[in-house]
């Protein structure tokens, strides 16, 4: 079986925070930003809600993605996400 890697969006309650990040364990990642373990940005603005990620085999296509993300517009972010997640629900349930 192959690995899987994962580019994620995560977003805090108000929606004003965009969080991008890459992981080969998403499920565990998630559950590590809603704790605020590791990582003192998502801590600080409480961004623990999974809204969009998407599944790659190839760590560097997944990192070339999550690069592609952060340098888009937040209206460019904020579509890509209601594209597939328009009520931007936290996704989280669904990866368990």
């Amino acid at each position: 079986m192959a690995r899987e890697y994962y580019v994620y969006i995560l977003s805090n309650y108000k929606r004003s925070v965009l969080y991008i990040g890459v992981t080969a364990n998403l499920q565990r990642r998630v559950f590590e930003h809603s704790r605020g373990i590791n990582d003192s940005f998502t801590k600080k603005y409480k961004v623990q809600f999974l809204i969009y990620y998407e599944v790659f085999e190839d760590i560097h296509e997944a990192i070339s993605r999550e690069k592609s993300l952060k340098g888009k517009t937040r209206k460019k972010k904020k579509a890509l996400i209601g594209s597939v997640n328009p009520a931007w629900r936290d996704l989280s349930n669904d990866i368990i």
